[in-house]
């Protein structure tokens, strides 16, 4: 019983379950982006660089490097989440 209704019920579990695949991939993918530390570091370097020549003010520094600060901390903590889960 449980082959053939595997066989009935695919047309709408397959999909169903490939959607939440791609969803899940998706939403990876924007995560390993969203916390690259690499990425992070670029911007902060690229940020003094502002500040140096004069594109952007100290105040506008600060308040920008703390934004990219607080977002290395969660990077690195979703990147010890993620080596915790695969443990």
């Amino acid at each position: 019983m449980g082959l053939i209704r595997g066989l009935l019920t695919a047309p709408i579990t397959v999909p169903t379950r490939a959607g939440w695949w791609i969803l899940e991939q998706i939403v990876g993918a924007a995560e390993a982006d969203m916390y690259d530390e690499g990425r992070l570091v670029a911007e902060l370097r690229e940020l003094a660089a502002q500040v140096e020549a004069g594109q952007i003010s100290e105040e506008e520094h600060a308040v920008a490097e703390a934004a990219l600060l607080e977002r290395l901390v969660e990077a690195r903590a979703w990147r010890a989440e993620a080596v915790e889960e695969t443990s």
